[in-house]
């Protein structure tokens, strides 16, 4: 075979791998003029995981994330964000430790303005990401249980109200907006990840959704870690479902019953339409575990 002719065979299959590598894209919802998210997976039939959900908030100041999605998306994101506004970004609020939406905190700079759970901050030191010279990235703005930041219509109200997803989910309030972001403690319309490595408790989990719906009032619209838009109603209907899980594990247990046995009879989906079960076993086996540690 000449050398002009294997030299064309490669350039075609160059060519072919990076047609078959589908195209980042992230998707973008205009919720106000100040506020937009960019959504977790790429829309199309060739979907592909990016990471949770972002929210984009525009002030006086310049521009407010809440997460920042999975590493290898960067670029994409950066773009995305200079699409929306040509402000500088100068905060960006974690709602947990998670590289899928810690991922890109670094590509922002360590000027920006890094706000956590305080029990996130220490998630983070943990992680690769956060160590060495880029141990400067970790969150310098932490709180307990509640944070206010800004004044008058730029107010943003940070809420922690216990173990769940991890140790340190907040709750990310826009009240002039009447928006939510909920981080992963209310991730999707299925079985809860539980992260026990990062204090996650399956126990704890329906008590935090239980304060998180007594306090959030007055809002329109939910934003989950990885989902479509919400309601209240819908985050309501959550904080029922980990509590109807949670009562039928730990009935499953008393039982002596297996994992896969009490997966099998702990499965909600009858009785919450439009559930799926996709993180049904792993959760079972975290509650299992902590049920199990007497914790």
């Amino acid at each position: 075979m000449s050398t002009l002719l294997l030299a064309g065979t490669a350039a075609i299959g160059v060519a072919a791998a990076r047609q078959a590598q589908p195209k980042q894209v992230i998707d973008m919802v205009k919720l106000k003029d100040n506020y937009y998210v960019l959504t977790s997976s790429t829309p199309g039939d060739n979907a592909t995981f990016s990471g949770g959900n972002v929210g984009v908030f525009i002030t006086g100041s310049g521009v407010t994330l809440v997460d920042t999605k999975l590493a290898a998306w960067g670029q994409t994101l950066l773009a995305r964000v200079k699409g929306i506004s040509s402000k500088p970004v100068t905060r960006i609020i974690n709602t947990h430790t998670h590289g899928d939406h810690t991922g890109n905190n670094d590509k922002f700079g360590a000027s920006v303005e890094f706000v956590a759970q305080e029990n996130t901050k220490a998630n983070m030191a943990k992680m690769d990401a956060f160590k060495g010279d880029k141990a400067q990235l970790l969150p310098k703005q932490t709180f307990r249980d509640r944070l206010s930041l800004g004044s008058g219509a730029e107010r943003i109200e940070l809420y922690y109200f216990g173990a769940g997803h991890t140790n340190g989910d907040a709750f990310v309030l826009f009240p002039a907006l009447r928006v939510v972001q909920t981080g992963d403690l209310f991730a999707r319309k299925d079985a809860p990840r539980i992260d026990r490595m990062n204090g996650g408790s399956g126990v704890q989990y329906p008590q935090s959704l239980a304060k998180a719906v007594a306090a959030i009032k007055d809002v329109d619209t939910v934003v989950p870690g990885h989902a479509p838009l919400m309601t209240l109603k819908d985050l309501q209907e959550y904080q029922r479902y980990t509590a109807d899980l949670l009562g039928a594990v730990q009935t499953a247990h008393k039982a002596k019953k297996s994992v896969d046995e009490a997966a099998a009879s702990s499965n909600l989906s009858g009785k919450y339409p439009g559930y799926t079960s996709e993180g049904l076993k792993a959760a079972v086996e975290a509650i299992y575990d902590e049920l199990n540690a007497g914790r």
